[in-house]
């Protein structure tokens, strides 16, 4: 049996659990929702990473869709109701395949039928615009972590790529932890700052995440984790959800990224912008100047360092699909999960440590939260504290 052949085994029975997928997003920018003129339930290659044959070719057996709207974009609470709606549209479209899940058992559920767990998860606390009302809105709605920033900083937290501002977390951003404990909502920490994961791991009582985060003792870009904080995983329960963008998977990577991001800026776009047009802006840079190129085995150290400093309870996978220009070869699309796994099993990882990256750790995860959710729920009442109040 080949290692592709024992991987394959491996996920009939404990299928990926991927923390991020941007495809709300991707619908949004290049057909404004029409889901008909991007039906997943077909192979969509020329337009995306993500549909339900590929889903099914990479073994995913949950996963968390990011309700994501750039920080940016007036108005964004209505933008992350949309991205909802939009998930909704998709469970709906497709009830052979996805399955709405909300709690821990819900995944296990989908397993037992065959169907892909799908999750929410807000991307930035900017989408609730300061107000813990609309952060308990989102969690009634079915979203089950939010990052608590995005690229930018927001009123109440640092990101890992602006000047900081808050120190971390002012006052409102530690109630802002406190109450997505008391729902049951899972904390983000990617994207934010150093001094942010560290206050947030300070002010959690329930374990914390990062749904798409690499090691940043492996490459040096503020998006991934530093591992003063990796080792704190241990004692707080939670997991770190090992990213495949290159550039904060591959050291030469950061600085080609940099120069590609000025010349969407200087073609008057957004540098997030994966849009056909932008992207034909992508590929002519890259032919001028060459893209330094990740693989699979890049992404694999990156598991094996976190694996050895966090521990192996406390690794996962966020590809961040459909939310990057650019992914490494071997993980060119969601059909690529067992190709990562094959590399890991010929370094040396087991079955059973398979099976935590993919699945055991990321529904336990997920259960911790909800039993931290019920105890503080039968001793605090909602918070209703403003950030005028706390900070001033």
């Amino acid at each position: 049996m080949t290692s592709l052949d024992e991987v394959r085994s491996l996920l009939r029975e404990f299928p990926v659990v991927d923390g991020h997928n941007d495809l709300p997003w991707a619908l949004r920018e290049q057909v404004r929702y029409d889901l008909a003129a991007r039906d997943i339930a077909v192979p969509q290659n020329e337009h995306l990473h993500t549909d339900i044959p590929r889903l099914r070719a990479g073994g995913v057996g949950a996963q968390y869709w990011s309700v994501y709207v750039r920080s940016d974009l007036p108005g964004a609470v209505p933008a992350t109701l949309e991205q909802i709606d939009c998930v909704r549209q998709l469970i709906d479209r497709h009830p052979a395949d996805l399955r709405a899940a909300l709690t821990a058992a819900d995944m296990e559920a989908a397993r037992a039928e065959g169907r892909i767990a799908s999750l929410m998860g807000a991307e930035g606390g900017h989408s609730i615009d300061n107000s813990l009302g609309t952060l308990r809105g989102l969690y009634e709605l079915g979203v089950r972590y939010m990052t608590l920033t995005h690229n930018d900083n927001n009123d109440w937290a640092d990101s890992a790529t602006d000047e900081p501002k808050a120190g971390g977390l002012s006052a409102f951003g530690r109630e802002v932890v406190r109450e997505m404990n008391r729902l049951g909502m899972l904390v983000d920490l990617s994207h934010v700052a150093a001094t942010t994961m560290r206050a947030a791991l300070d002010t959690s009582s329930a374990p914390v995440i990062f749904s798409h985060s690499s090691a940043r003792a492996v490459c040096d870009h503020p998006r991934n984790v530093p591992d003063d904080v990796l080792e704190r995983l241990s004692a707080n329960g939670g997991m770190a959800m090992v990213t495949f963008v290159p550039k904060f998977v591959l050291q030469a990577a950061v600085e080609w990224t940099l120069a590609a991001d000025e010349n969407m800026r200087a073609h008057g776009l957004h540098h997030l912008d994966t849009s056909p047009g932008a992207m034909e802006i992508h590929r002519a840079f890259e032919e001028r100047h060459p893209r330094p190129v990740a693989t699979v085995s890049t992404v694999a150290d990156h598991l094996d360092h976190m694996r050895e400093v966090a521990g192996i309870d406390h690794v996962g996978i966020g590809g961040d699909y459909d939310g990057t220009a650019f992914t490494p070869e071997g993980l060119s699309d969601v059909s690529g999960y067992p190709n990562l796994l094959a590399e890991l099993l010929d370094r040396g990882w087991s079955r059973a440590d398979l099976a935590k990256l993919t699945w055991k750790n990321a529904v336990r995860v997920l259960s911790a939260a909800e039993d931290v959710a019920r105890e503080l729920q039968a001793t605090r009442a909602p918070s209703h504290a403003t950030i005028e109040s706390l900070d001033g």
